[in-house]
C-alpha cells in the first residue's frame, strides 16, 4: 500500500507498546464520524489529519464554524502548496467572494441545486416543518428560483423577491423559460392573483430573503451571478479549500446560509462525477465542525452514495441530541469509522451500543485528548479500541504565511468591493 495515502489519526497504547492508527484511502471513503464535547481534542486530530492530506497532495475543504482550525492550517501550509489554497473568509469584505446557490451548468445540476435552495430555506427557517416554509411557499420558490436561473446570464436568489414586483425584470427572464410547468406558473396562476395576494406573498418572500439582502457582507457574496470558485475544477486540480465561517465575525444566521450552499455545490459537483470513470474519480476530503448546522436532508443520500464518487467525509460535533433523526440515524448506519471523545450519559447510552462490549462510563470521564474508536480497516469496522490523539505540529510559517495565501486568494478569487457592490446593486435595482 502507498503509504501517502495513509493518514494517522492518533496512537494507540496496548500493553506498553505504541502504534500510530493509520487510516487508508478506500477506508476513508466510508467517512468518520466524531462526537465529544467542548474542548476535548476533536479539532486537534482532524487539523493534523488535514494537514497531512495537505502534505500528500490531496484536495480538501475544511469548513470550519469558530476559524480557529484555519488559523492554525494557515500557519503550516508548506510552500510547495501555497498556490493551491483558496482561503474563502466572507468576514474579510474588502475582496468579497462570489458564492451563487443558483449557478447551474446542467439541467440535471438546476433541478438539483433549486431543491437544496427549498431545503435550505426549511433549515434556516422552519427546521421542525411546523409550517413556516410550507408546500405553497415551495411551489411559488422553485418557480421563482427556476425562472431567476433562466436566460445567459442567470440570476441570484437575492433576485427571486425582484420578479414580484419588477413587471419588465419578470417579462425578460419569462422570456428565456422553456419549460411549460414554469411557464404555466405565471401565464395562468400568477395572471390570475390579485395585486392584494402578489403583495402578501411578496412580504412573504421578503421576509425571509431580507435578512441576507439588507445585510452588505451576504449581498455581496450571495447576490454575485458567478462563484469565485467552481468545486468541479477544484476537486479535480486538487486544491485545498479552508472555510472561515467564524460566527463571531459574521453572524450565525450568515455562517449558517453560506456553509449550506457549500455543501449543496459540493454535492452537486460529486454526483456529475457518476460521469467519470471509476479510474478518475481520485479522492477529495472533507471536515466539517458542527456539520448538523451545514446539512439538510439530502445529506443522507450523500453519505450513502459519495464513497463511490470518491468523496470522503469528516464530520464532527458536540452530541446527539444536536442531530435531526433522520441524520443520526444515518451517520450511526452509514459511517464506516466512529470516534468518540468524552460525552455525557444520554450519548454514552447509546454510543456504548455502538461501541460493545464498552459500557457507559468509559465514555464519562475520558481524559483530555483520548478517545475511543471504531476503524475502519480493508472494508470492515474493527472492534473498539482506545487512542489518544496526535501532538499538533509546529507552525513553520506563522502569520507571515497567513498574509501571503490571503493576499493570492483575494487575487484569484475575490474582487474589490466597490465594483462588486455596484454590479450587485444594479442587479437588485427596485428592491
Amino acid at each position: 500500500m502507498n503509504t501517502s495515502s495513509v493518514v494517522h489519526i492518533g496512537i494507540n497504547q496496548y500493553h506498553g507498546a505504541q502504534k500510530l492508527i493509520g487510516y487508508s484511502e478506500q477506508d476513508r471513503l466510508r467517512h468518520m464520524y466524531m462526537i465529544g464535547k467542548t474542548g476535548v481534542g476533536k479539532s486537534t486530530v482532524y487539523q493534523n489529519m488535514c494537514l497531512q492530506d495537505i502534505k500528500n497532495g490531496e484536495g480538501i475543504c475544511f469548513i470550519d464554524p469558530h476559524g480557529e482550525s484555519i488559523d492554525w492550517l494557515l500557519e503550516r501550509i508548506p510552500a510547495n502548496r501555497l498556490e493551491d489554497v483558496i482561503l474563502f473568509d466572507p468576514s474579510d469584505d474588502t475582496f468579497p467572494f462570489g458564492l451563487n446557490l443558483l449557478e447551474a451548468r446542467t439541467e440535471q445540476e438546476k433541478d438539483f441545486l433549486v431543491s437544496e435552495c427549498i431545503q435550505i430555506f426549511y433549515k434556516l427557517f422552519d427546521p421542525n416543518k411546523t409550517g413556516i416554509i410550507g408546500p405553497q411557499f415551495e411551489h411559488w420558490l422553485r418557480n421563482a428560483a427556476l425562472t431567476v436561473m433562466a436566460g445567459p446570464d442567470g440570476g441570484s436568489i437575492l433576485e427571486i423577491p425582484k420578479l414580484f414586483i419588477d413587471p419588465e425584470f419578470e417579462l425578460r427572464k419569462r422570456s428565456y423559460l422553456t419549460d411549460p410547468l414554469v411557464i404555466e406558473f405565471w401565464t395562468k396562476q400568477m395572471a390570475k392573483t390579485s395585486d392584494f395576494h402578489k403583495s402578501e406573498m411578496l412580504n412573504y418572500f421578503m421576509s425571509k430573503f431580507g435578512h441576507f439582502m439588507n445585510n452588505s457582507l451576504m449581498r455581496n457574496i450571495i447576490g454575485q451571478h458567478r462563484s469565485s470558485f467552481t468545486f468541479d475544477s477544484l476537486i479535480h486540480q486538487k486544491k485545498i479549500l479552508l472555510v472561515n465561517l467564524s460566527k463571531g465575525k459574521i453572524g450565525e444566521m450568515n455562517a449558517h446560509m453560506l456553509g449550506l450552499i457549500l455543501i449543496s455545490k459540493l454535492q452537486a459537483a460529486i454526483l456529475k462525477r457518476a460521469n467519470l470513470a471509476p479510474s478518475e474519480r481520485h479522492p477529495f476530503y472533507l471536515y466539517v465542525d458542527e456539520f448538523q448546522n451545514f446539512t439538510t436532508d439530502t445529506f443522507i443520500s450523500l453519505l450513502s452514495e459519495s464513497r463511490k464518487y470518491g468523496l470522503g467525509v469528516h464530520i464532527t460535533n458536540q452530541y446527539l441530541a444536536q442531530l435531526p433523526e433522520p441524520i443520526k440515524d444515518s451517520v450511526l448506519g452509514n459511517v464506516g469509522t466512529l470516534v468518540s471523545f468524552e460525552v455525557g450519559i444520554e450519548d454514552a447510552t447509546i454510543l456504548a451500543k455502538e461501541f460493545e462490549p464498552l459500557q457507559p462510563h468509559n465514555f464519562m470521564g475520558l481524559p483530555r485528548f483520548n478517545f475511543y474508536i471504531k476503524l475502519m480497516i480493508n472494508g470492515k469496522t474493527s472492534s473498539a479500541f482506545s487512542g489518544i490523539g496526535l501532538p499538533p505540529e509546529a507552525s513553520i510559517g506563522g502569520s507571515s504565511t497567513k498574509e501571503n495565501i490571503q493576499t493570492l486568494s483575494r487575487l484569484a478569487y475575490g474582487s474589490p468591493r466597490l465594483l462588486v457592490e455596484e454590479r450587485v446593486n444594479r442587479q437588485l435595482q427596485n428592491l
